[in-house]
Protein backbone atom coordinates (compact mmCIF):
# COMPACT_ATOMS: atom_id res chain seq x y z
CA UNK A 1 0.00 0.00 0.00
CA UNK A 2 2.85 2.68 0.74
CA UNK A 3 4.52 1.67 -2.78
CA UNK A 4 1.16 2.85 -4.10
CA UNK A 5 0.95 5.63 -2.47
CA UNK A 6 4.76 6.91 -3.56
CA UNK A 7 4.25 5.40 -7.10
CA UNK A 8 0.86 7.74 -7.79
CA UNK A 9 2.07 10.90 -5.87
CA UNK A 10 5.19 11.09 -7.99
CA UNK A 11 3.04 10.08 -10.99
CA UNK A 12 0.21 13.02 -10.32
CA UNK A 13 3.15 15.75 -9.46
CA UNK A 14 5.20 14.65 -12.52
CA UNK A 15 1.74 15.19 -14.52
CA UNK A 16 0.74 18.20 -13.03
CA UNK A 17 4.29 19.64 -13.50
CA UNK A 18 3.42 19.73 -17.09
CA UNK A 19 0.48 22.03 -16.98
CA UNK A 20 -2.18 19.36 -18.24
CA UNK A 21 -4.78 20.99 -20.64
CA UNK A 22 -7.81 19.35 -19.03
CA UNK A 23 -10.75 21.45 -21.10
CA UNK A 24 -10.63 23.21 -24.65
CA UNK A 25 -13.69 24.96 -23.85
CA UNK A 26 -13.79 28.74 -25.04
CA UNK A 27 -15.10 30.00 -21.44
CA UNK A 28 -11.72 28.86 -19.44
CA UNK A 29 -10.43 32.19 -20.90
CA UNK A 30 -12.74 33.99 -17.83
CA UNK A 31 -12.11 33.86 -13.68
CA UNK A 32 -9.38 30.90 -13.03
CA UNK A 33 -10.90 28.68 -15.98
CA UNK A 34 -12.74 25.94 -15.74
CA UNK A 35 -13.97 24.25 -12.51
CA UNK A 36 -12.66 20.91 -13.08
CA UNK A 37 -12.93 18.97 -9.88
CA UNK A 38 -16.94 17.49 -9.23
CA UNK A 39 -15.46 15.10 -6.78
CA UNK A 40 -14.05 11.72 -6.59
CA UNK A 41 -15.23 9.53 -9.69
CA UNK A 42 -17.64 7.35 -7.18
CA UNK A 43 -19.45 10.76 -6.43
CA UNK A 44 -19.15 12.37 -9.63
CA UNK A 45 -21.41 8.98 -11.19
CA UNK A 46 -24.35 10.08 -8.84
CA UNK A 47 -23.92 14.01 -9.89
CA UNK A 48 -20.66 14.80 -7.81
CA UNK A 49 -23.92 13.86 -4.55
CA UNK A 50 -21.25 13.58 -1.99
CA UNK A 51 -23.85 13.48 1.16
CA UNK A 52 -23.26 10.11 1.98
CA UNK A 53 -20.90 8.39 4.35
CA UNK A 54 -18.38 5.78 2.70
CA UNK A 55 -16.32 3.48 4.48
CA UNK A 56 -13.64 2.41 2.25
CA UNK A 57 -13.87 5.58 0.21
CA UNK A 58 -12.44 9.48 0.43
CA UNK A 59 -14.49 11.70 0.27
CA UNK A 60 -12.99 14.86 -1.10
CA UNK A 61 -16.09 17.41 -1.23
CA UNK A 62 -16.89 17.34 2.82
CA UNK A 63 -14.37 16.80 5.44
CA UNK A 64 -16.48 15.60 8.12
CA UNK A 65 -17.09 12.43 5.51
CA UNK A 66 -13.49 11.51 6.42
CA UNK A 67 -14.89 10.49 9.76
CA UNK A 68 -16.74 7.61 8.20
CA UNK A 69 -13.87 5.73 6.48
CA UNK A 70 -12.94 2.42 7.98
CA UNK A 71 -9.82 1.33 6.00
CA UNK A 72 -6.65 3.10 4.31
CA UNK A 73 -7.58 4.00 1.35
CA UNK A 74 -5.91 5.50 -2.03
CA UNK A 75 -7.96 7.27 -4.63
CA UNK A 76 -6.40 8.07 -7.55
CA UNK A 77 -8.78 9.09 -10.88
CA UNK A 78 -9.20 10.51 -14.38
CA UNK A 79 -11.48 11.91 -16.87
CA UNK A 80 -11.14 11.42 -20.75
CA UNK A 81 -12.97 14.48 -22.17
CA UNK A 82 -14.56 14.57 -25.48
CA UNK A 83 -16.22 17.86 -26.83
CA UNK A 84 -18.26 19.15 -29.73
CA UNK A 85 -18.31 22.79 -29.62
CA UNK A 86 -20.82 24.44 -31.70
CA UNK A 87 -21.67 28.55 -32.77
CA UNK A 88 -24.41 29.45 -35.82
CA UNK A 89 -21.05 29.32 -38.12
CA UNK A 90 -19.24 26.31 -37.64
CA UNK A 91 -18.65 23.16 -35.27
CA UNK A 92 -14.97 21.88 -34.13
CA UNK A 93 -14.09 19.35 -31.89
CA UNK A 94 -11.61 18.29 -29.02
CA UNK A 95 -10.61 15.71 -26.92
CA UNK A 96 -8.47 15.49 -23.72
CA UNK A 97 -7.28 13.42 -21.04
CA UNK A 98 -6.75 15.10 -17.22
CA UNK A 99 -5.82 13.43 -13.86
CA UNK A 100 -8.50 14.85 -11.63
CA UNK A 101 -7.47 13.70 -8.34
CA UNK A 102 -4.69 12.15 -6.17
CA UNK A 103 -5.78 11.38 -2.25
CA UNK A 104 -5.25 9.09 1.22
CA UNK A 105 -7.28 9.13 3.58
CA UNK A 106 -6.41 7.44 7.15
CA UNK A 107 -8.92 6.09 9.97
CA UNK A 108 -7.42 6.78 13.50
CA UNK A 109 -10.44 5.74 16.01
CA UNK A 110 -12.93 8.79 15.64
CA UNK A 111 -10.49 10.84 13.54
CA UNK A 112 -10.40 10.18 10.00
CA UNK A 113 -7.18 12.25 7.78
CA UNK A 114 -6.96 12.91 4.21
CA UNK A 115 -4.49 14.14 2.14
CA UNK A 116 -3.79 14.66 -1.25
CA UNK A 117 -3.45 17.02 -4.86
CA UNK A 118 -6.10 18.44 -6.78
CA UNK A 119 -6.20 19.84 -10.16
CA UNK A 120 -8.87 22.13 -9.47
CA UNK A 121 -9.36 24.38 -12.56
CA UNK A 122 -8.00 24.53 -16.26
CA UNK A 123 -7.75 26.62 -19.16
CA UNK A 124 -7.37 24.96 -22.64
CA UNK A 125 -8.42 26.85 -25.68
CA UNK A 126 -7.33 27.58 -29.07
CA UNK A 127 -9.19 30.06 -30.93
CA UNK A 128 -8.79 31.66 -35.18
CA UNK A 129 -11.12 33.95 -36.88
CA UNK A 130 -10.63 36.11 -39.91
CA UNK A 131 -12.24 39.04 -39.99
CA UNK A 132 -14.87 40.07 -42.95
CA UNK A 133 -13.29 42.88 -43.53
CA UNK A 134 -11.80 44.64 -46.60
CA UNK A 135 -7.84 43.97 -45.48
CA UNK A 136 -8.99 40.87 -43.64
CA UNK A 137 -7.27 40.11 -40.02
CA UNK A 138 -6.32 37.66 -38.86
CA UNK A 139 -6.77 36.68 -34.95
CA UNK A 140 -5.59 33.73 -32.62
CA UNK A 141 -5.75 33.28 -29.18
CA UNK A 142 -4.32 30.44 -27.21
CA UNK A 143 -4.48 29.88 -23.32
CA UNK A 144 -3.43 27.11 -21.14
CA UNK A 145 -2.52 26.27 -17.18
CA UNK A 146 -4.83 26.31 -14.64
CA UNK A 147 -5.18 26.40 -10.76
CA UNK A 148 -4.42 23.42 -8.45
CA UNK A 149 -4.94 22.52 -4.66
CA UNK A 150 -2.64 20.51 -1.91
CA UNK A 151 -4.97 19.96 0.76
CA UNK A 152 -4.81 18.54 4.65
CA UNK A 153 -8.20 17.50 6.15
CA UNK A 154 -9.85 15.85 9.31
CA UNK A 155 -13.02 14.49 10.26
CA UNK A 156 -13.95 14.04 13.76
CA UNK A 157 -17.06 11.39 15.29
CA UNK A 158 -18.72 13.97 17.39
CA UNK A 159 -21.41 10.81 18.38
CA UNK A 160 -22.93 8.37 16.81
CA UNK A 161 -25.51 10.89 14.64
CA UNK A 162 -22.72 13.43 14.09
CA UNK A 163 -19.21 14.09 12.82
CA UNK A 164 -17.41 17.55 12.22
CA UNK A 165 -14.67 18.20 9.83
CA UNK A 166 -11.65 21.09 8.26
CA UNK A 167 -9.58 20.91 5.82
CA UNK A 168 -6.71 23.54 4.81
CA UNK A 169 -5.79 23.91 1.01
CA UNK A 170 -3.05 25.65 -0.41
CA UNK A 171 -3.94 26.80 -3.95
CA UNK A 172 -1.17 27.03 -6.39
CA UNK A 173 -0.73 27.68 -10.61
CA UNK A 174 -0.28 29.46 -13.65
CA UNK A 175 -2.37 30.38 -16.44
CA UNK A 176 -0.50 31.82 -19.80
CA UNK A 177 -2.51 33.54 -22.44
CA UNK A 178 -1.07 34.87 -25.94
CA UNK A 179 -3.20 36.54 -28.37
CA UNK A 180 -1.63 36.83 -31.82
CA UNK A 181 -3.20 39.60 -34.68
CA UNK A 182 -1.83 39.94 -38.62
CA UNK A 183 -3.11 40.73 -41.60
CA UNK A 184 -3.65 38.55 -43.88
CA UNK A 185 -3.74 37.86 -47.75
CA UNK A 186 -0.39 41.17 -48.47
CA UNK A 187 3.16 39.94 -49.22
CA UNK A 188 4.12 43.04 -48.42
CA UNK A 189 2.65 42.82 -43.89
CA UNK A 190 5.85 39.90 -42.83
CA UNK A 191 5.00 41.10 -39.24
CA UNK A 192 2.32 40.67 -36.41
CA UNK A 193 1.67 41.40 -32.88
CA UNK A 194 1.65 39.02 -30.03
CA UNK A 195 0.50 39.36 -26.79
CA UNK A 196 2.47 37.39 -24.25
CA UNK A 197 0.11 37.22 -20.18
CA UNK A 198 1.11 35.59 -17.45
CA UNK A 199 -0.73 35.22 -14.42
CA UNK A 200 1.34 33.15 -11.37
CA UNK A 201 -1.45 32.60 -8.85
CA UNK A 202 -1.07 31.32 -4.91
CA UNK A 203 -3.14 31.27 -1.76
CA UNK A 204 -4.89 29.62 1.21
CA UNK A 205 -8.62 28.29 1.64
CA UNK A 206 -10.68 26.14 4.20
CA UNK A 207 -13.44 23.87 4.00
CA UNK A 208 -15.78 22.92 7.19
CA UNK A 209 -18.01 20.32 6.78
CA UNK A 210 -20.87 18.79 9.07
CA UNK A 211 -23.01 16.32 8.63
CA UNK A 212 -25.91 13.62 10.09
CA UNK A 213 -27.43 10.23 10.21
CA UNK A 214 -29.68 8.38 12.22
CA UNK A 215 -31.90 5.41 12.00
CA UNK A 216 -36.03 5.60 10.64
CA UNK A 217 -36.43 2.10 11.20
CA UNK A 218 -34.42 -1.19 10.89
CA UNK A 219 -34.47 -0.58 7.20
CA UNK A 220 -33.97 2.68 6.53
CA UNK A 221 -31.43 5.69 7.61
CA UNK A 222 -31.16 9.36 6.88
CA UNK A 223 -28.41 11.38 6.04
CA UNK A 224 -27.75 14.87 5.97
CA UNK A 225 -24.63 16.68 5.02
CA UNK A 226 -23.74 20.98 4.92
CA UNK A 227 -20.54 22.32 3.57
CA UNK A 228 -18.81 25.86 3.96
CA UNK A 229 -16.35 27.42 2.34
CA UNK A 230 -15.50 31.36 3.27
CA UNK A 231 -14.68 33.55 0.52
CA UNK A 232 -11.30 34.02 0.45
CA UNK A 233 -8.32 36.29 -2.10
CA UNK A 234 -5.89 34.59 -4.49
CA UNK A 235 -2.84 37.14 -5.24
CA UNK A 236 -1.72 36.91 -8.87
CA UNK A 237 1.80 38.05 -10.11
CA UNK A 238 1.07 39.21 -13.33
CA UNK A 239 3.48 39.81 -16.33
CA UNK A 240 2.74 40.83 -20.18
CA UNK A 241 5.19 41.64 -23.00
CA UNK A 242 4.03 42.59 -26.52
CA UNK A 243 6.15 40.86 -29.49
CA UNK A 244 6.63 41.79 -33.12
CA UNK A 245 6.82 38.40 -34.98
CA UNK A 246 7.61 37.23 -38.32
CA UNK A 247 4.69 35.14 -39.99
CA UNK A 248 6.00 31.88 -41.97
CA UNK A 249 5.73 28.49 -41.92
CA UNK A 250 6.42 28.92 -38.33
CA UNK A 251 6.09 32.16 -35.96
CA UNK A 252 9.59 33.56 -35.18
CA UNK A 253 10.01 36.44 -32.53
CA UNK A 254 11.74 39.55 -33.47
CA UNK A 255 11.51 42.27 -31.24
CA UNK A 256 9.99 42.07 -27.48
CA UNK A 257 9.29 44.70 -24.90
CA UNK A 258 7.69 44.10 -21.51
CA UNK A 259 4.69 46.36 -20.44
CA UNK A 260 4.49 46.89 -16.91
CA UNK A 261 1.15 45.52 -15.49
CA UNK A 262 0.42 45.99 -11.69
CA UNK A 263 -0.55 42.40 -9.62
CA UNK A 264 -3.66 41.98 -8.87
CA UNK A 265 -6.35 39.50 -6.58
CA UNK A 266 -8.83 37.11 -7.65
CA UNK A 267 -11.72 36.20 -5.09
CA UNK A 268 -12.29 32.73 -4.46
CA UNK A 269 -16.34 32.79 -3.87
CA UNK A 270 -17.76 31.81 -0.65
CA UNK A 271 -19.84 28.35 -0.98
CA UNK A 272 -22.06 26.59 0.98
CA UNK A 273 -23.51 23.15 0.32
CA UNK A 274 -26.85 21.29 2.01
CA UNK A 275 -27.87 17.60 0.79
CA UNK A 276 -30.02 14.99 1.87
CA UNK A 277 -30.76 11.56 1.70
CA UNK A 278 -32.02 8.10 3.16
CA UNK A 279 -32.08 4.26 2.09
CA UNK A 280 -31.06 0.88 2.53
CA UNK A 281 -27.16 1.09 3.86
CA UNK A 282 -25.22 -1.34 1.42
CA UNK A 283 -28.51 -2.06 -0.81
CA UNK A 284 -29.76 1.51 -2.39
CA UNK A 285 -29.55 4.97 -1.38
CA UNK A 286 -30.98 8.33 -3.06
CA UNK A 287 -30.37 11.82 -1.99
CA UNK A 288 -30.21 15.45 -3.46
CA UNK A 289 -28.10 18.39 -3.17
CA UNK A 290 -28.16 22.29 -3.60
CA UNK A 291 -24.85 24.19 -3.58
CA UNK A 292 -24.79 28.32 -3.72
CA UNK A 293 -21.86 30.01 -4.92
CA UNK A 294 -21.36 33.46 -4.55
CA UNK A 295 -19.59 33.98 -7.64
CA UNK A 296 -20.85 37.79 -8.24
CA UNK A 297 -17.42 38.53 -6.50
CA UNK A 298 -15.38 37.34 -9.76
CA UNK A 299 -13.09 39.28 -11.39
CA UNK A 300 -10.81 38.91 -14.66
CA UNK A 301 -7.00 38.04 -14.20
CA UNK A 302 -6.06 41.76 -15.22
CA UNK A 303 -7.76 44.47 -14.54
CA UNK A 304 -8.46 45.06 -18.03
CA UNK A 305 -10.60 42.79 -20.34
CA UNK A 306 -7.74 41.12 -22.87
CA UNK A 307 -9.41 38.28 -24.43
CA UNK A 308 -11.82 36.60 -27.84
CA UNK A 309 -13.86 38.60 -29.67
CA UNK A 310 -16.92 37.68 -31.45
CA UNK A 311 -17.35 37.02 -35.00
CA UNK A 312 -17.58 40.77 -35.40
CA UNK A 313 -14.58 41.44 -34.01
CA UNK A 314 -16.32 42.98 -30.76
CA UNK A 315 -14.97 42.36 -27.38
CA UNK A 316 -17.47 40.10 -25.05
CA UNK A 317 -19.52 42.19 -22.43
CA UNK A 318 -18.56 39.85 -19.14
CA UNK A 319 -20.02 40.05 -15.70
CA UNK A 320 -20.65 37.19 -12.96
CA UNK A 321 -24.19 36.51 -10.97
CA UNK A 322 -24.28 34.00 -7.94
CA UNK A 323 -24.32 30.82 -9.12
CA UNK A 324 -26.32 27.75 -8.27
CA UNK A 325 -26.29 23.61 -8.43
CA UNK A 326 -28.93 21.00 -8.50
CA UNK A 327 -27.87 17.68 -7.53
CA UNK A 328 -29.70 14.32 -7.46
CA UNK A 329 -28.51 10.89 -7.58
CA UNK A 330 -27.92 7.59 -5.75
CA UNK A 331 -26.62 3.85 -6.27
CA UNK A 332 -28.21 0.41 -5.60
CA UNK A 333 -26.16 -2.80 -5.27
CA UNK A 334 -27.81 -6.04 -5.79
CA UNK A 335 -25.93 -8.54 -2.87
CA UNK A 336 -22.97 -6.53 -1.78
CA UNK A 337 -22.12 -10.29 -0.48
CA UNK A 338 -22.70 -12.36 -2.81
CA UNK A 339 -20.64 -15.14 -3.61
CA UNK A 340 -22.76 -16.77 -6.37
CA UNK A 341 -22.48 -13.80 -8.87
CA UNK A 342 -20.14 -10.97 -9.81
CA UNK A 343 -22.73 -8.79 -11.19
CA UNK A 344 -25.00 -8.71 -8.03
CA UNK A 345 -21.59 -7.21 -6.05
CA UNK A 346 -21.55 -3.84 -8.81
CA UNK A 347 -22.41 -0.55 -7.47
CA UNK A 348 -24.67 1.13 -9.49
CA UNK A 349 -24.56 4.42 -9.33
CA UNK A 350 -27.04 7.23 -11.62
CA UNK A 351 -27.14 11.32 -10.89
CA UNK A 352 -28.56 14.66 -13.18
CA UNK A 353 -26.78 17.86 -12.14
CA UNK A 354 -28.23 21.42 -13.41
CA UNK A 355 -25.73 24.54 -13.10
CA UNK A 356 -25.81 27.83 -13.28
CA UNK A 357 -22.38 28.99 -13.22
CA UNK A 358 -22.79 32.27 -12.45
CA UNK A 359 -20.55 33.73 -15.96
CA UNK A 360 -22.81 35.95 -17.96
CA UNK A 361 -21.53 36.46 -21.73
CA UNK A 362 -23.70 39.16 -24.12
CA UNK A 363 -26.33 39.44 -21.05
CA UNK A 364 -26.49 35.45 -21.59
CA UNK A 365 -26.20 33.12 -18.39
CA UNK A 366 -23.89 29.97 -19.13
CA UNK A 367 -25.83 27.12 -17.96
CA UNK A 368 -24.57 23.51 -17.84
CA UNK A 369 -26.57 19.84 -17.18
CA UNK A 370 -25.39 16.69 -17.47
CA UNK A 371 -26.85 13.08 -16.87
CA UNK A 372 -24.21 11.15 -15.30
CA UNK A 373 -24.31 7.09 -14.69
CA UNK A 374 -21.30 5.05 -13.62
CA UNK A 375 -20.58 1.22 -11.92
CA UNK A 376 -18.21 0.68 -8.75
CA UNK A 377 -16.00 -2.54 -10.18
CA UNK A 378 -14.73 -5.04 -7.02
CA UNK A 379 -11.50 -6.06 -7.10
CA UNK A 380 -11.24 -9.62 -6.37
CA UNK A 381 -12.12 -10.31 -2.46
CA UNK A 382 -11.02 -7.23 -1.22
CA UNK A 383 -12.22 -3.88 -0.23
CA UNK A 384 -10.95 -2.07 -3.37
CA UNK A 385 -12.42 -1.48 -6.82
CA UNK A 386 -12.83 0.38 -10.31
CA UNK A 387 -15.46 3.25 -10.24
CA UNK A 388 -15.95 3.91 -13.64
CA UNK A 389 -18.55 7.05 -14.61
CA UNK A 390 -20.04 8.14 -17.80
CA UNK A 391 -21.08 11.46 -18.28
CA UNK A 392 -23.38 13.48 -21.05
CA UNK A 393 -23.91 17.42 -20.62
CA UNK A 394 -23.98 20.26 -22.15
CA UNK A 395 -23.38 24.34 -21.75
CA UNK A 396 -23.95 27.02 -23.10
CA UNK A 397 -25.62 28.29 -26.56
CA UNK A 398 -24.41 28.64 -29.91
CA UNK A 399 -27.11 31.78 -30.70
CA UNK A 400 -26.07 35.49 -29.76
CA UNK A 401 -22.17 34.62 -31.31
CA UNK A 402 -21.55 32.67 -28.13
CA UNK A 403 -20.90 28.74 -28.45
CA UNK A 404 -22.55 25.86 -27.46
CA UNK A 405 -20.75 22.57 -25.82
CA UNK A 406 -22.01 19.36 -26.41
CA UNK A 407 -19.77 17.02 -24.24
CA UNK A 408 -19.52 13.22 -23.42
CA UNK A 409 -16.90 12.38 -20.02
CA UNK A 410 -15.40 9.44 -19.31
CA UNK A 411 -14.21 8.92 -15.67
CA UNK A 412 -12.32 6.48 -14.14
CA UNK A 413 -11.24 6.15 -10.52
CA UNK A 414 -9.00 3.44 -8.89
CA UNK A 415 -9.48 3.13 -5.55
CA UNK A 416 -7.27 1.08 -3.06
CA UNK A 417 -8.40 -0.09 0.43
CA UNK A 418 -6.29 -1.69 2.99
CA UNK A 419 -5.51 -1.81 6.75
CA UNK A 420 -2.31 -1.51 8.55
CA UNK A 421 -1.31 -2.34 11.69
CA UNK A 422 -2.84 -5.61 12.04
CA UNK A 423 -0.85 -8.11 14.24
CA UNK A 424 -0.33 -11.13 12.14
CA UNK A 425 -1.09 -14.38 14.36
CA UNK A 426 0.51 -16.45 11.85
CA UNK A 427 4.41 -16.39 10.38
Amino acid sequence: MIKKIIVSFCLLISLNALAQEGTSSPYSYYGIGDIKFKGTAENRAMGGLSVFPDSIHINLQNPAQLASLKLINLNLGGTYLNTSSKSEQQTEKARRTAIDYLAVGIPVGKVGIGFGLIPYSSVGYKIEKLSNDTNPIYSRYNGIGGLSKVFLGLGFKLNKQFSFGADVQYNFGKIETTNLRYQDGFDFIELGTRENNTSDMHGVNFDLGLTYQTKLNKKLSFFSALTYSPQVNLLLDNSRSIETVRITSTITPQESIDVLVEDTKIKLPSKIAFGSGFGEVKKWLIGGEITYLNTSVTSNRFNDIYGPTDANDNRYTVSYKDAMRYTIGGYFIPNYNSYSSYLKKITYRAGLRYENTGLVLQGKSINDAAVNIGLGLPLGGSFSNINIGLEVGKRGTKYYNLVEENYVNLSIGLSFSDKWFVKRKYD
